[in-house]
Formats: C-alpha cells, sequence, structure tokens
C-alpha cells in the first residue's frame, strides 16, 4: 500500500529520531517468556511488569486524570528476570500510570507500557483497570456465527464512522462503536442502513478499518468537529480508540462499548475482522518502544537510519523475540477478550513468516475459524530478506493465511496507480490471463498462461481460500469513480453494466470475495484517490444512492445470494478446482468462458458455464451443446431462471460490458 497521507509522519519520524551510531547486538537481548506482560490481575489486584533490559532504573507513576495534573504516587519498579521490572500495586489502585526508564543516565519521557490493555484520553497514560470487568449484558454469552470453511466467508469491509455519518442514515450515535451496534435503523425512501443493510446485502464477515488507538486524532477534541482519519498510525496496539467511544475519556467506555457492537453484530449473524497495523508506529522517536528499549523494536538501514518499508517514517522488526511475542499475544488479545473472528494484516508483506505462524497458532488455540490475511506486499524496501517476509510469493509457506489478489483486481477495473487505465471490465485488451489468475484464486491450473498475468508468473496459492479477490477497497478511487475516470465519455448506463460485471467476476470467482461496504450502491468520493483524513461529506456512505439506485443493489444482494447458495463457486480445495473448473476455448478476444462441471463441490446444478464478456461490443461465445437455464444475464439474476438456452453448435451472443451464467 502506498500512503503519500502519511508523508508528515515520514518528515517528523525523521527529524525526531536521530540515526543510531550504532547499533546494539539486539541478538544479545534478555527474552522474557512469561504471560504476565503489562498489567495482570489477582484478587482485584494489579501487577505491572515491563520489559526494559537496557534499564539503569525504571518508575511507575499514578495520576488521577489520563492527562495532565502531578503523581499521586511515584514507585521504583523492582527489576526482576529476563530484562524486566515489577511493581505489585496496592490493593484497591484505581486512575492511571505511566512508566519512565532511566537508561546510561538519562531521564526518557514517561509512556504507557507496549502491553496496556486499558489507556485514558488520547492513549497517553495506561488505565488502571481490569478490561475484563468492562463488559455489556451478556456478553459471557457472546458466541461467534457459525462457519463451515473459509471459503463460505464474504467479507465487507467498513469504517466505522463511514456507517452512520449520514444525516439520513437513521442512525442515533454518529461515527461510533454504538452507532454499528444499533438495529432496525431506515435511511431515504426507507432503505435499512447500518446494521439492518449489512445482514441484508448477506455478507458474513464485517471488516473494520483500524479500531486499535491511534494518533492522529484529538480524542480530547469537541465531538462536534468535522475529524476524520482511517487509522493506519497505531499508537497502543491492544487497545479500542477513543473517538469511536461516547466519552473517550473513560477507559471502561470504549471497552464496552466495543464489546457491545462485536456481540450486536454476533447476533445477527455477523463476524467481525480487524484491521491490524503492527508494521509501524505513528511516531517512532516518541513511542513507548524507544522509550523503553532504544532501538529494539525497529529495523534500520545501514548507516543506522530507520528504514521505511511502511512509507510511515519507520517499520516494526517483527523478527526478534520480544517483538513477535508483542504482537501474538495482543492478536490473541484481540480474539479472547473481543471474541474479533478474523484479522486484516496492514501491509503483513513487512511481517516475518515466523511471527505470522505464531498467530496462526495463537489464534488456533481459540478458535480454527478465525480467519487470518493482509497485504502481501510493502509499501517500499525493508532490509530484511524477503524470503523471510510474509509476502504474496511465500504464501504458498503459510498455511491458512491469505492475501489480497491484486493480479484480479487491477485486471478487472485497470492499474490501482494509473487512474486513466481502464481493465478487463472496460475492454481494455491483453488482460484476460491476470482475471483468469483471480477465478482460479492463484492457484496452480493446467489451462493458465501465467508468463501473461501481470504481476505474478507462477501460482502463489496453494488452497483457494489464500487468495482475497475483490475490485476496490479503501484504497485508491472507489469503483465506481474509477470506472468514470477510466471510461469518459461513457453513459451513466454503460457504466453500471461495467461495475455490474466488476463484481460478477469477483463473487463467481474460487476463494474468498471481498467488497468495500457501498459499492453495491455505487458509492462514490467524489473522484478522490486518498480519502484518508477528508471530510465525513466525502467519506461517508449516502444512504440517499441505496435508494437511488435500488436495482443495482438488489443485483448485488442477490449475487451474493447465488454464491452462499451453490457451492460450486466456493470449493474448498486446489485439486477441485482443477478437476471441476474448465476454461472454454475458442473464446474471442477481450471475454473469458469456464465451466463449472459434475456437481462442483456437490452442487445442485450439474454444470454451469460462466461468461465474461469485457469488450464493450457484443461478442459470440461458443458454448458446449445442450439445454441451459438462464440465470443472470447483464443486470439480471434469478437463480430460480430468467429464460431458456438450446445450444446446438451455434455461438451465443454476449451483450457488451456483461457477464452470463447458463446451469444445466
Amino acid at each position: 500500500m502506498t500512503r503519500p497521507f502519511l508523508l508528515l509522519l515520514v518528515l517528523l519520524s525523521a527529524a525526531l529520531a536521530a540515526p543510531a551510531q550504532s547499533l546494539p547486538d539486539f541478538a544479545s537481548y534478555p527474552v522474557y517468556h512469561g504471560p504476565d506482560l503489562g498489567l495482570t490481575w489477582r484478587g482485584g489486584r494489579a501487577t505491572l511488569r515491563v520489559w526494559a533490559p537496557t534499564a539503569d532504573a525504571l518508575r511507575l507513576r499514578l495520576y488521577v486524570a489520563g492527562t495532565g495534573g502531578i503523581p499521586t504516587a511515584d514507585y521504583a519498579m523492582t527489576k526482576a528476570q529476563a530484562g524486566t521490572w515489577t511493581y505489585a500495586l496496592p490493593a484497591g489502585t484505581t486512575g492511571f500510570y505511566s512508566v519512565q526508564a532511566t537508561i546510561k543516565g538519562k531521564q526518557m519521557a514517561e509512556v504507557v507500557d507496549p502491553y496496556a490493555h486499558a489507556v485514558g484520553l488520547n492513549g497517553l497514560r495506561g488505565a488502571v483497570l481490569n478490561p475484563a470487568l468492562a463488559a455489556p449484558p451478556a456478553w459471557a454469552d457472546d458466541r461467534r456465527p457459525a462457519l463451515k470453511q473459509a471459503t463460505d466467508i464474504v467479507i465487507g469491509e467498513m469504517h466505522i464512522r463511514d456507517l452512520s455519518m449520514h444525516p439520513q442514515s437513521g442512525i442515533r450515535a454518529k461515527g461510533k462503536y454504538l452507532g454499528v451496534a444499533q438495529v432496525g435503523t431506515r435511511g431515504p425512501g426507507g432503505v435499512a442502513t447500518g446494521l439492518e443493510h449489512l445482514v441484508e446485502l448477506g455478507l458474513t464477515h464485517v471488516h473494520l478499518l483500524p479500531t486499535n488507538d491511534f494518533a492522529s486524532i484529538d480524542e480530547a477534541a469537541p465531538a462536534s468537529a468535522n475529524r476524520y482519519n482511517w487509522g493506519y498510525d497505531p499508537l497502543n496496539y491492544s487497545v479500542p480508540e477513543g473517538t469511536y467511544a461516547t466519552d473517550a475519556a473513560d477507559p471502561a467506555a470504549r471497552i464496552r462499548e466495543f464489546k457491545q457492537m462485536v456481540g450486536n453484530l454476533h447476533g445477527q449473524g455477523l463476524r467481525v475482522v480487524l484491521d491490524v497495523v503492527y508494521n509501524h508506529t505513528a511516531d517512532a522517536a516518541r513511542s513507548s518502544f524507544e522509550q523503553l528499549v532504544p532501538g529494539y523494536y525497529y529495523r534500520h538501514r545501514p548507516d543506522g537510519t530507520l528504514s521505511d518499508a511502511a512509507a510511515c517514517g519507520n517499520e516494526v522488526a517483527s523478527e526478534r523475540p520480544m517483538v513477535r511475542k508483542l504482537i501474538v499475544e495482543s492478536v490473541a488479545h484481540w480474539a479472547r477478550e473481543y471474541h474479533a473472528d478474523g484479522f486484516r494484516f496492514d501491509l503483513m508483506g513487512i511481517i516475518d513468516m515466523e511471527t505470522m505462524r505464531a498467530v496462526r497458532v495463537a489464534l488456533d488455540l481459540q478458535d480454527h475459524s478465525i480467519f487470518v490475511y493482509g497485504e502481501g506486499w510493502t509499501a517500499g524496501p525493508s532490509p530484511l530478506p524477503e524470503a523471510r517476509r510474509a509476502v504474496k510469493a511465500n504464501v504458498g509457506r503459510l498455511p491458512r493465511i491469505a492475501a489480497f489478489g491484486d493480479e484480479l483486481r487491477d485486471g478487472v477495473k485497470g492499474h490501482y496507480a494509473r487512474q486513466n487505465e481502464p481493465g478487463f471490465a472496460s475492454g481494455h485488451p491483453g488482460l484476460e490471463e491476470s482475471v483468469k489468475f483471480g477465478i482460479v484464486t492463484a492457484t496452480q491450473h493446467p489451462q493458465l498462461d501465467y508468463s501473461k498475468v501481470n504481476y505474478s508468473q507462477a501460482p502463489w496459492a496453494t488452497a483457494p481460500a489464500q487468495a482475497i479477490n475483490y475490485v476496490a477497497c479503501h484504497d485508491d478511487r472507489v469503483l465506481w469513480d474509477k470506472l468514470v475516470v477510466a471510461n469518459p465519455g461513457a453513459s451513466e448506463a454503460e457504466l453500471i453494466r461495467m461495475d455490474l460485471l466488476s463484481n460478477t467476476i469477483v463473487f463467481t470467482s474460487q476463494g474468498v470475495p471481498f467488497l468495500p461496504v457501498g459499492d453495491e450502491f455505487l458509492r462514490t468520493k467524489g473522484g478522490s484517490h486518498n480519502s484518508y483524513n477528508q471530510p465525513d461529506s466525502v467519506n461517508q456512505l449516502d444512504w440517499g444512492r441505496k435508494a437511488k439506485y435500488q436495482s443495482v443493489y438488489d443485483f448485488y444482494r442477490r449475487l451474493i445470494a447465488l454464491r452462499r447458495a451453490h457451492p460450486a463457486f466456493r470449493l474448498p480445495t486446489t485439486a477441485q478446482v482443477q478437476r471441476h473448473l474448465e476454461f472454454l476455448p475458442d473464446v474471442p478476444a477481450g471475454a473469458i468462458a469456464y465451466r463449472l462441471k459434475d456437481h462442483a463441490g456437490g452442487d445442485a446444478w450439474q454444470n454451469i458455464v460462466v461468461i465474461f464478456n469485457g469488450n464493450r461490443t457484443a461478442v459470440n461465445v461458443p458454448v458446449p451443446d445442450g439445454k441451459y437455464t438462464l440465470v443472470l444475464s447483464g443486470d439480471q439474476l434469478n437463480e430460480r431462471g430468467i429464460g431458456k438456452v438450446e445450444q446446438s453448435g451455434a455461438a451465443l451472443l454476449v451483450p457488451a460490458s456483461s457477464a452470463m451464467i447458463l446451469v444445466q
């Protein structure tokens, strides 16, 4: 992911983080294996343990509030095993805390310990609060919705604030966790909005853009201020963001309301995916990492400066044992305490493979159905060799971890950065193999010519569930805006046909489909290609468009229902894809046709013929002889059939920029 919007952070980090003249031997640092870093609770009494192996001393300070004031207590922590320092707080202690290290005679800044699970305003101090006690009613009874297999997943990506901020959303707690949790909401024309919309659409998983505590928004600012950020600038890895709570200054409120959101989503049959950003921090120089163990948590270039594969000023050294421990335990905490059902790793290609495998193991100890996926690339070079990192090319060595398939994304809609360049769905030539690569979900298939695939000249997934198929996400232009800019002069009707074709390809391909919420009613951001901090008027979901484009929305809803009803589109193994999916021969350029044959996956339909015509004109496509029921043609979709087709030697005329599905 490229992030020009974080240029200010890059410059700030460069200015504040003076290059080290010589780096310590980090491999010699002691490794603590215990489960009790951070605050742990026994009998209502808290003990703090902090890893700071190079510190001469460590002090714990208590405060009444999360910001401001003077310490109410100041304790010298005790040096303990493996570079840790501990202190048992007096029984009944409440309020907030920070720690301050002295390293080589220098007094460092006061910071929150990296394992904090509750914080005060703006995440500046930890809270003396047992997060297990901050739960909504019936939280103990919350259960994950059933999930048979990973290829059954349908992901919808959304931002907490976007869902509710439109004046006509019908949601009371605008921009809040509780807004996502609200049921029974209606918008313009009586259309379902918010949580009701997510359920109605047919999603299985709701992917939330970062909800951990991040740095770019001042939680102390008035609620009326028009503040917005995607949140890819992590401050505290294991604490919910405060701006989405009704009271950011109350550590319990953000925990309790987050859990209420998850519980309500679960209650409606939706699983929750958290977008996690363990590849960098917002500001290296002032981070808890640098103030407690200078240099250890970050990778460096040979000259001692911070390396920057994240394009955010720094990258985290996940391969070091204590960094890996922090990441793994943070993920496990979100799954255990907040019942998270999945994790999307931002710039997963920066994280080393051993850490990702450890994440998978830790989650399996809780629930094998928890889904893990991420971006299999970086935003810049990293000093850690690519052979050790979780990039797409290495996904085959990361069982049950998935990556985004940008081959299909850019094959269908056009290059993500060359915004004026159209894709297969808009008639751009030469992209058929890239689209077919996504149809077989980046796995090995005997009929593909991998030399013609746009980004990968070899399969990188060993199982269908290891590839996420999509044509748009929060990054870059939304699908509708991309189609508009890449197809000047096209009418609205033509653009809608391209839009429907684009996601028909996604939802009939093997693997795991992914949709940014709002694309199903032609969401627009006014052409913005990078709305990370733009106002709600740009980012909010305009529920009036759902009412306006109700027929488009109904098509998407039926398309998702079709996928969920037919296992032929959700084959769980590569062997099944190879056996049951065959591409048809003699198809014109700019078109793709394939058949799912012999009751693929146990489907009730014996044979399914899928045709995509990306050309701006109609084409004739040869189809195997036989009698068929037409279930999808362009913007018409009915699982019970919209007509009959009998093929006997003649080719089938497929309209411009459209898909067809015929079944036997």
